[in-house]
């Protein structure tokens, strides 16, 4: 079992190392620590110019000291060397793109929401030189057609889309890299086609259970954030406030379109409000942009009034042993409101063999700057590893 505490006082400007994932095995250590099980391990005590960072103990991985430097920046924006659409149905038709090396190792990055779509930004975390880096619109989703469309968008489906992508693109196998309901889907798929996984990189742990859709959509959150959520919850009438995922479906599938705009825009200014420690107005700003947040609540809403589609509350963790042999990081931001820490924790209880990590002063975006450290660490981690078995 591991769990890296990552200690992080990076700026929104400035990527800091984190001694995690970058502590040069020659550092003098201050003291030999025998844990309960009989164990050794260092601490090491380092001096920055202005600070002091003094890891937990952490059981390091063996990639971790034969490759300790790590960079933990994000790469420069970069455009596709190929875009296209994927017809994966008689109704729907996905768009994807590669950038980054066309012999590369291949990642498909599995976005957010659902509903969420792909930006430019997401090609940032991948070395372009290494990695051949495939983004793809889930379903009703970004560019992909029709836009915001529930019919046949089901778990199942997207499953089944990426499988075709990969069969498109030529692909044996790849790295999979997902966030949020990134999460959710990165590790349905896996358990779906195992064999077609080289690795996992997930981030902010959604396992789509109702106690974690009640945290968020019926009350829980809104202990912490009282002034996001009462824009939320006064769209809806206090008679129909018994369950609020209902009352949005009633509304984001109406046939009046200002109505569903409406929720569209309430239910996407929560999730936004509440995505970053910090608040971040830039992402805030996407719940006025009506094109973008009826896709986003609208298929958000779709997945979790249907429970992922999922047969059980807890398939995806029924379902661990059949991924446990995969590599895989979890990195999770401790103060995460929208998929708050307890289903990263139950992931790492039930998968002790994956790599988990968690930033203490994040909340949920990727875009977070100790977050996206430590996704690039992971990915750079990654590489080293499949270099070191090339050589």
């Amino acid at each position: 079992m591991k769990l890296g505490i990552v200690p992080n006082t990076l700026t929104s400007s400035t990527l800091l190392p984190s001694l995690i994932f970058n502590l040069p095995i020659t550092l003098p250590f201050s003291q030999l620590q025998t844990t309960s099980s009989g164990r050794k391990s260092l601490i090491f005590r380092v001096q920055n110019i202005d600070h002091q960072i003094e890891p937990i103990p952490s059981l390091l991985m063996a990639s971790e000291l034969e490759f300790p430097e790590l960079n933990r920046n994000l790469y420069p924006h970069i455009e596709p060397y190929s875009t296209g659409f994927l017809k994966v149905s008689d109704l729907h038709t996905i768009y994807w793109e590669q950038s980054g090396n066309p012999s590369g190792h291949p990642v498909v990055f599995i976005h957010g929401g659902p509903g969420g779509g792909t930006s430019p930004s997401n090609r940032r975390f991948f070395d372009p030189d290494f990695f051949r880096i495939i983004l793809f619109d889930q379903r009703g989703a970004g560019k992909s057609t029709p836009h915001a469309c529930l019919e046949q968008n089901t778990t199942w489906d997207l499953i089944d889309d990426i499988e075709k992508l990969r069969e498109q693109l030529e692909i044996p196998e790849w790295q999979v890299f997902g966030g949020s309901w990134g999460s959710t889907l990165a590790l349905a798929y896996s358990q779906s086609h195992p064999d077609k996984v080289t690795g996992m990189i997930l981030r902010g742990i959604f396992l789509l259970r109702k106690k974690e859709i009640d945290w968020f959509y019926e009350g829980g959150a809104a202990a912490i954030f009282p002034d996001a959520w009462e824009p939320f919850r006064d769209l809806i009438p206090e008679n129909e406030r018994g369950c609020f995922i209902d009352a949005y479906k009633k509304r984001l599938n109406s046939d009046d379109i200002k109505t569903q705009y409406a929720a569209a825009r309430a239910w996407t200014k929560w999730e936004m409000m509440t995505a970053h420690l910090l608040p971040n107005e830039e992402n805030i700003k996407k719940g006025d942009d009506d094109n973008f947040s009826l896709a986003f609540a609208r298929i958000e809403n779709h997945y979790f009034v249907n429970k992922g589609f999922f047969p059980s509350d807890s398939f995806l963790l029924d379902r661990v042993d059949k991924i446990r042999h995969i590599k895989t990081i979890i990195v999770q931001g401790r103060y995460d409101m929208c998929c708050p820490m307890m289903s990263a924790w139950d992931l790492h209880k039930a998968w002790p063999e994956a790599d988990f990590r968690v930033v203490p002063d994040a909340g949920h975006s990727a875009n977070e700057p100790g977050i996206a450290a430590e996704l690039v660490a992971a990915n750079e981690k990654f590489k080293n590893i499949i270099n070191y078995k090339g050589d």
